[in-house]
């Protein structure tokens, strides 16, 4: 994908930012509790297998880490703005972490 490809996907995706540690897309999300956060994860394992596309999760307590890339072509791909609007779908009145 090209930068302004990026771009405008992004700006469909407020809840998400370029991540330059991976060359991916991040979002950060806080939950009231750390098994309300690990049934998130739990929700979002699901849609990664029935998609075959999984994230790197980084689980802090109440404060989630979603990191979205496709290390197969080194970079972004539809496939992780396709995966970060399901999630945004699971993550419906979650606050921002």
């Amino acid at each position: 994908m090209n930068q302004d490809e990026i771009e405008s996907r992004l700006e469909a995706l407020p809840q998400w930012a370029r991540d330059n540690a991976s060359g991916g897309i991040v979002r950060n999300l806080e939950f009231p509790t750390f098994a309300e956060g690990i049934a998130f994860v739990n929700r979002v394992a699901t849609i990664a297998d029935e998609h075959d596309h999984h994230p790197d999760i980084d689980i802090r307590y109440r404060r989630l880490k979603i990191v979205l890339v496709s290390h197969d072509v080194g970079g972004l791909s539809k496939r992780d703005f396709k995966m970060a609007s399901l999630i945004d779908g699971l993550a419906e009145g979650v606050s921002a972490g």
